[in-house]
């Protein structure tokens, strides 16, 4: 499966307005498409621009702030891409440590490549260190943000104007060019992510862009592909996702679809392009909102498409209207890879190769939570439900897809008194719930919709855990949902006995009986923050090291939490 799956939402008023004007500026210079092995380009149109070096804007500065926060492993000693790379940064995201910078990987030339691995990954908690850092700054938001803070931000624009990007002449992502017979996608250092993949894949946390045959829908979007042969990948291009819907357009015009993969593209873009947003929508200019400024693209050599200027690494060709390959398998989201599991995809043909000195490539390397298929994609899917909630009137205060479930739950608090005010039964309440966030494109992952009341942190994995296991009564508080279209990529979905595209959905109410019908319903928790008064608390921590020799709390188990419990 892609790091992330592109189901459609997003029915924002920035998003609505978005198809048009799509394009700030635009400055000459039209560049030769001769095969050049590297080649610095400039522009008497106008003066070399000055690239937006904000972290979230800028993948090479995202890099250097990690380094700065102390999130970054450069790792100068030789890695092999043949399973060393992968395995370093599977146990990376298992152990939350720093985010590994290859710097000497073998096998790479001419500046193609470095590695980094584990872009979105969590890290260990500490004081004024957030676990979710990375992912904050993705956003542009400081790395010690809140969960509560990188949602609010998704939320914050979904009533803004769209921002769209700004065309300029020269760029870093044309520090090299290659193409013709120059190009061998089977010389590069291309990682072998999972011991039992089916192939290298070049594209595991990078974008595809493509444009409908009528100019008027540019889409950005995430799907694996790996490398076939010297110039050719094959990947995931599905009828359903955007990607595969602007493929059919240009097939049904017997064509060949204009197509570029840009790696190492701005934060926000990578996050935004595996979020759900509606077709015929253009990422770029929800992306400018989120960012708070436009991103500057550059026209490709080989078609009229545009990239983001600060790109690490650029590939640009056609996807082919008839050639096929097998791909596959490769390490799935869900944590498992099914041996000899193929399908034949459509063959991508790479024209050119633009990319920056010493470019960087990033990486996912999907499988057991945490990492970017559940983290990023979470906070997406968090705030895409959220606001599906609030177009339907449902009294949601925060929604939440924790990234232990692999992104199949969601967890809503409600607000209690105007779920009351509705006069609703639990079931016709439930059942609301359900055909709302199920009917829509929000949750395409989710199979468990959890609803909790307001004592509930749905951002705490264990508050969550506690209500489904205490205050859920299996089958008499769950509500089946078996005609809703499902995720078939589900393994109790396409490895179990039922229909592999529909049902197995359910909404589970997580609330005490009195919760539904008492405005005055209390009881008393039962834990260290429930069960004491706030001195007495206060006492105990304060006096946790020296007084009880205990030493300091463990970060990796309180994380970002641990301010608020004293440690």
């Amino acid at each position: 499966m892609a790091p992330f799956c592109e189901p459609k939402l997003w029915s924002f008023t920035l998003l609505r307005s978005s198809r048009t004007g799509h394009i700030r500026s635009i400055t000459s210079g039209a560049l030769s498409h001769a095969s050049i092995r590297s080649r610095a380009l400039t522009s008497s149109a106008s003066p070399t621009p000055v690239p937006n070096k904000q972290p979230h804007l800028n993948f090479r500065s995202f890099v250097a702030a990690l380094r700065e926060d102390g999130d970054l492993a450069d790792i100068d000693a030789e890695v092999d891409p043949d399973g060393e790379v992968g395995a370093v940064t599977r146990k990376v995201y298992e152990t939350r440590e720093k985010a590994p910078l290859f710097n000497n990987v073998r096998g790479a030339q001419d500046g193609l490549f470095r590695i980094l691995g584990a872009p979105g990954g969590l890290r260990k908690g500490r004081a004024g260190r957030g676990q979710y850092g990375r992912l904050a700054m993705h956003f542009g938001l400081p790395s010690d943000a809140s969960p509560r803070d990188i949602i609010d931000k998704v939320m914050s624009v979904k009533f803004a104007d769209p921002v769209p990007p700004t065309v300029v002449a020269t760029a870093p992502c044309k520090d090299h060019v290659i193409s013709g017979d120059d190009i061998d996608l089977t010389s590069l250092p291309v990682p072998l992510l999972h011991g039992n993949d089916g192939g290298r894949y070049l594209q595991s946390f990078g974008m595809h862009v493509v444009q409908t045959p009528d100019q008027s829908w540019t889409n950005w979007s995430i799907a694996r592909s790996m490398v076939h042969s010297k110039n050719k990948l094959t990947g995931i291009v599905a009828g359903s996702q955007h990607l595969g819907m602007i493929h059919k357009m240009w097939k049904e015009k017997g064509e060949d679809t204009p197509w570029a993969l840009a790696l190492g593209v701005p934060p926000t873009a990578i996050a935004v392009s595996g979020m759900p947003i509606p077709e015929n929508v253009n990422e770029s200019g929800y992306v400018g909102a989120l960012a708070g400024a436009p991103v500057d693209v550059i026209k490709c050599e080989t078609n009229d498409l545009y990239i983001p200027a600060t790109s690490e690494i650029v590939l640009e060709g056609t996807i082919s209207a008839s050639e096929r390959a097998n791909e596959g398998p490769m390490g799935e989201m869900f944590g498992v890879l099914w041996p000899g599991k193929q399908a034949n995809q459509p063959v991508f043909n790479v024209k050119a190769i633009t990319h920056r000195k010493d470019a960087i490539l990033p990486i996912s390397v999907a499988g057991r939570a945490p990492d970017e298929t559940h983290t990023i994609f979470g906070f997406l899917a968090s705030a895409s439900i959220l606001e599906v909630c609030e177009r339907h009137d449902l009294p949601v205060k925060s929604a939440w897809v924790p990234h232990e479930t692999y992104a199949l739950w969601a967890a809503l608090q409600l607000d209690m008194t105007k779920v009351r005010a509705m006069n609703l039964t639990r079931q016709e309440f439930c059942r609301r719930v359900g055909d709302v966030i199920f009917g829509s494109h929000a949750a395409a992952t989710v199979s468990r919709i959890l609803l909790v009341g307001e004592d509930i942190e749905p951002t705490r994995f264990d508050d969550v855990l506690w209500a489904s296991t205490t205050r859920c009564r299996p089958g008499q508080d769950e509500y089946l949902f078996e005609d809703a279209k499902s995720f078939y990529l589900v393994p109790f979905m396409s490895h179990g006995p039922g229909n592999p595209h529909k049902g197995g959905r359910v909404v589970a109410d997580c609330l005490f009986t009195e919760q539904w019908t008492q405005d005055d319903f209390q009881f008393v928790e039962a834990s260290f923050d429930g069960g004491y008064p706030k001195e007495v608390r206060d006492f105990v921590n304060a006096n946790w090291k020296e007084k009880y020799g205990f030493g300091k709390c463990d970060d990796a188990l309180l994380g970002q939490f641990m301010d608020e419990r004293g440690c």
